[in-house]
Formats: structure tokens, C-alpha cells, sequence
């Protein structure tokens, strides 16, 4: 479906106009798809009094920078909003360390469903839109660990909009025949019995309950990759921008990018036919075409 086909179907022409208004008051060096889509899911939530927003996508899709966004245009239009990531419900190092000692060593990387506190994560849902003070966990990805509890955000609830981003959100399990073979090298190399793959499938629906976690969302919106290729890329030009110290070389970070691999290629096989809004996007991380789920 064209771009603004997608949007005169979600907005009425009043609606329309407000969007048009709001996107004007965002951050001016945003991309304009970027602006323009953040606008009108505002003021779509706004209208049909959406309080909770689930984001997903591949790496470097845009995620944090839509969050950050809807955030913004929800504040303009009088919304007590706020957003967070997935990342910051990483489990400590040491019960990472655990995970990996007793399950499969490559749960030291963190990332894969698995790896997150989904427990704190719902609760956290759960309280921001209670009355009350909202402590929202803050991951150091430098230290590899969780900030003390001293150092997470306090947020005021309720909150009128709760946006989370995460790349793995909306996932489901894929059937147990398809773990048989490796999706890449690190698999082959690494995972040759399919421990770590079969846990972190397991993960998904199973005791840890992303899908429970995804479930609580009223909408969901999927960024979804034109390829792996364009992660790899997207994800360098991402480093980049980190202080030299803090950036991965090359090699290690195709090793990285592995680890999620499987589950971000089943993703963009199953996602978009769930997900409220899918966003497809071209090589040049522009806005492609929107997807709206049929209700």
C-alpha cells in the first residue's frame, strides 16, 4: 500500500491536518519518514486512547530513533509518554555468566530471547500505568551489566503512552523441525548440537513468556529489513558513531550480528502478518511502503 494511502486510512482528514502539525514541531535533523510516521501514529493513539506501544525490528532499523520520536510527538500533543528499551531489561552479567556455564556458552553474548529479565519488563508495563513512582531499569552496555537500582530512570505514573523497543518483540517459535540446520557459520561452529538455538526458540513461548510480554501491548509496529545485508551495514554505520575505544572491528561484528540471525530472517517471515503496523524499509533506510493489519 502507497505511504499516504496507509495514512489516509488511519486518519480522518481533521486528523490528518494535526499530524501535519506535530511533525512540524520534531526534531528538524530527524529524517522526514521517520518525522512524518511518528506524527501520525501520535495523534492515531491519541484518538483511540492507545496507552501502550510495542516496536520491533531488526538491528539498526530505526527503533530507538521512532521511540524517541512518538515520545516526542506524544508530549506535543499533551501526552504524559515516555519509552524504553528492551536492552535495559538485560539480566546481570552474572546470571548471564550463569546461563552461559550451565546452559550454553554462547549465552555470554547478550541480545538472543533468553537474556532479558521479561518478568521485570511486564512488571515495569504494569506500574507505569498505575499511580506512583516508576523505577525503569538502565543497562551499561560498556560495563556489560545493569545499573544499580540507585541509577535507574524514576518516572512518574500513570503514563498516558508507554512506547518499548525491542528487536526481538512480537517473535514467535519457529517449529522444531527448521532448528535442525544452522542458519550460519557461528551456528555450525559454536551451536553444532543445537543447545543454545533450541533454548533460545524455547525462550520465546516458554518460560521466560516474550509472547505474554508482547501480548501486553495494545499495538505493535514492525521496522521490517530489506535483508541481512542492510543490518550488517546499518549496524557498522551505527559503531561509527560510537568512540573509537567502544567500537567493534569488522570480524567481531559479523560475529555479533550472528547471534540474532535466525531469529531476525523467521521474524520477517512471520511478523508482518501480526504485527499492526508493518514498516518496510528500502536499502537507503527510507520508508518503502506501510502495511496496516486488517481488524
Amino acid at each position: 500500500m502507497r505511504i499516504q494511502d496507509t495514512i489516509d486510512a488511519l486518519l480522518s482528514a481533521d486528523a490528518g491536518s494535526r499530524a501535519c502539525a506535530v511533525r512540524d514541531e520534531l526534531d528538524a535533523q530527524a529524517p522526514e519518514d521517520w518525522r512524518a510516521l511518528a506524527a501520525v501514529l501520535a495523534v492515531l493513539f491519541q484518538d483511540r486512547e492507545i496507552c501502550s506501544v510495542a516496536v520491533s525490528g531488526g538491528q539498526g532499523s530505526g527503533k530507538s530513533t521512532l521511540a524517541e520520536l512518538l515520545v516526542a510527538a506524544s508530549e506535543s500533543l499533551g501526552r504524559h509518554a515516555i519509552c524504553a528499551s528492551l536492552d535495559d531489561f538485560y539480566l546481570t552479567r552474572s546470571e548471564r555468566r550463569r546461563l552461559a556455564e550451565q546452559v550454553h556458552p554462547l549465552f555470554a553474548t547478550r541480545g538472543v530471547p533468553g537474556t532479558h529479565d521479561v518478568v521485570l519488563c511486564r512488571r515495569t508495563l504494569v506500574a507505569a500505568q498505575q499511580l506512583g513512582t516508576v523505577m525503569i531499569p538502565r543497562f551499561d552496555k560498556s560495563m556489560d551489566d545493569r545499573y544499580p537500582r540507585s541509577q535507574w530512570h524514576q518516572v512518574q505514573g500513570p503514563v498516558d503512552l508507554f512506547v518499548l523497543e525491542g528487536w526481538c518483540l512480537g517473535a514467535g517459535a519457529q517449529p522444531g523441525d527448521l532448528l535442525g540446520k544452522p542458519a550460519n557459520a557461528l551456528e555450525a561452529q559454536e551451536d553444532p548440537q543445537g543447545i543454545w538455538r533450541a533454548y533460545v526458540n524455547a525462550a520465546l513461548d516458554g518460560e521466560a513468556d516474550y509472547s505474554t510480554l508482547s501480548a501486553m501491548f495494545e499495538f505493535s509496529v514492525f521496522l521490517a529489513v530489506p535483508d541481512l545485508a542492510s543490518v550488517v551495514r546499518w549496524r557498522m554505520q551505527q559503531e561509527q558513531a560510537l568512540p573509537v575505544a567502544k567500537r567493534m572491528g569488522d570480524v567481531e561484528l559479523r560475529r555479533f550480528i550472528a547471534h540474532y540471525e535466525r531469529v531476525t530472517t523467521w521474524m520477517l517471515e512471520t511478523v508482518p502478518a501480526k504485527a499492526d503496523l508493518t514498516v518496510k524499509l528500502a536499502e537507503d533506510h527510507t520508508v518503502s511502503e506501510l502495511r496496516i493489519k486488517s481488524r
